[in-house]
């Protein structure tokens, strides 16, 4: 639980600072503010996609000790690859276009790679939920069984 705690708390400080950065690069290279970069979005990707996204499997894992099994550290790394993958190449992309350069088509298959990385990442964490809450469901009924023939 340390490890989500601390990755949530990374994205935030990261998050807030990727806001600050967009703002003092685009007025540093008088980039005008008709023009659309990356670098606007960068700030709400990471507090999304990690900071928020990473306190709701927290809750998670504190509920059904999701963290505990190898799936889920499956989930952790490619999950936060796919995020770092993501958001750099938009900064990448991003500094490009307020500098006045063009973008390459690395740029965009990179960034591609990243969000495949967050989909599997997805796709692992409810693999690992569904496992969780079948196992929770199993251990609720044997109780219930328990407890009704203790009465009996």
């Amino acid at each position: 639980m340390k490890k989500i705690f601390n990755a949530a708390f990374a994205y935030m400080i990261i998050g807030v600072l990727s806001g600050l950065f967009y703002r003092e690069f685009t007025k540093a290279n008088d980039f005008t503010e008709g023009g659309f970069t990356q670098l606007s979005v960068v700030h709400t990707h990471l507090l999304t996609l990690g900071f928020i996204v990473l306190l709701i499997v927290l809750v998670l894992d504190k509920v059904f000790g999701l963290s505990g099994t190898k799936m889920f550290s499956w989930f952790f790394w490619t999950y936060n690859a796919g995020i770092i993958l993501t958001a750099g190449m938009m900064v990448w992309h991003g500094m490009l276009t307020v500098l006045g350069q063009e973008s390459s088509a690395m740029i965009a298959g990179f960034a591609g790679l990243g969000h495949i990385a967050l989909s599997v990442g997805m796709v692992l964490l409810f693999l690992t939920l569904r496992k969780a809450i079948v196992a929770d469901r199993s251990v609720t009924a044997d109780q219930s069984t328990a407890s009704a023939s203790i009465t009996s």
